[in-house]
């Protein structure tokens, strides 16, 4: 199939981002280049910096930039080693920045890529096609212990620990609907929720394979870091877990004093590094949930470099 993605409230992005015509703009999570286009479009003699860790992400991207036109650079790339890649364009600081976390909505539709639990698949949901570690990996070779762990601390799971009994159980487990067929085995009927049994776990286990949330906070402080005065760093997140790390990375990163309050002076002398643009997440409206209802779970948070 072609590579079919919807950016989440581009317009809220753009409005936020505050593009100037002569800026650098860094996008750290291409997908399908929605975003990225709408900032080169608004660019004169500015420059477009793009990374991905999706191959198919990039080529797509790739092509709808050029049709645009206007200076572009793009690169496979976690967003986390994005700063070695402005070293190696000799950028010092940037205007802005947008990462657009999770799952595309091309790579939930291509059902080879085993991310969705409705479509039958290998069990892979990785986002960079030449690591080594896929669900089937952990599925069909971690202990119960580690399975369950990894069910409760990444998707929140309930019945993460009979759902790794069940794994162990009937393993190996080959295909993503195989791995339905188990989690259904092991949530009881009358628990089941009204959402599909398959969400949290499968969720847990692509952000697992894929390590999303292990150097989010860090990406942060970098790209932040990299922000001139007046700069802005916009975030999408669509599940609480990195909607947590991202508004506390933000409120740290905008607190001033980090003293004892029992401390009469500050000792630490440390400044606020940025400024919180969004006080509350903005989420998408109605009319975007009417045609994206993918949409409805994401938050959209802002700071601004002081």
């Amino acid at each position: 199939m072609g590579f079919a993605h919807i950016s989440v409230m581009p317009d809220e992005v753009l409005e936020l981002l505050h593009i100037q015509s002569d800026g650098v703009y860094l996008d750290g999570t291409l997908g399908g280049a929605g975003h990225a286009s709408r900032i080169l479009e608004k660019l004169d003699t500015g420059l477009l910096v793009g990374t991905d860790k999706d191959e198919d992400a990039l080529h797509h991207s790739k092509e709808v930039l050029s049709r645009i036109g206007g200076n572009f650079v793009l690169a496979k790339a976690d967003f986390l080693h994005a700063d070695l890649l402005l070293d190696e364009l000799e950028i010092d600081k940037i205007q802005g920045a947008i990462l657009d976390l999770g799952v595309s909505s091309y790579q939930l539709d291509e059902a080879s890529r085993g991310f969705s639990y409705h479509k039958e698949a290998p069990l892979d949901m990785r986002m960079n096609q030449c690591q080594k570690l896929d669900a089937a990996t952990i599925v069909n070779t971690y202990s119960e212990e580690e399975i369950a762990d990894i069910l409760w601390k990444y998707g929140e799971e309930k019945w993460a620990k009979r759902i790794a009994q069940f794994i162990l159980e009937y393993r190996p487990i080959d295909t993503t609907l195989e791995l339905v067929e188990v989690i259904k085995r092991a949530i009881p009927a009358a628990a089941r929720e009204e959402k599909h049994p398959g969400r949290k776990t499968f969720q847990a286990l692509r952000i697992a394979v894929n390590g999303e949330l292990d150097t989010l906070e860090e990406s942060l402080e970098k790209i932040t870091n990299r922000l001139e005065v007046g700069g802005r760093l916009a975030v999408i997140t669509f599940h609480s877990l990195e909607d947590r790390i991202v508004k506390h990375c933000f409120q740290r990163m905008a607190k001033g004093c980090v003293c004892p309050p029992e401390f009469p002076l500050c000792q630490c002398d440390k400044e606020p590094l940025v400024k919180i643009i969004t006080r509350k997440p903005i989420e998408p409206g109605l009319k975007e949930l009417e045609f994206n209802p993918r949409s409805r779970s994401a938050k959209l948070r802002v700071i601004e470099r002081i």
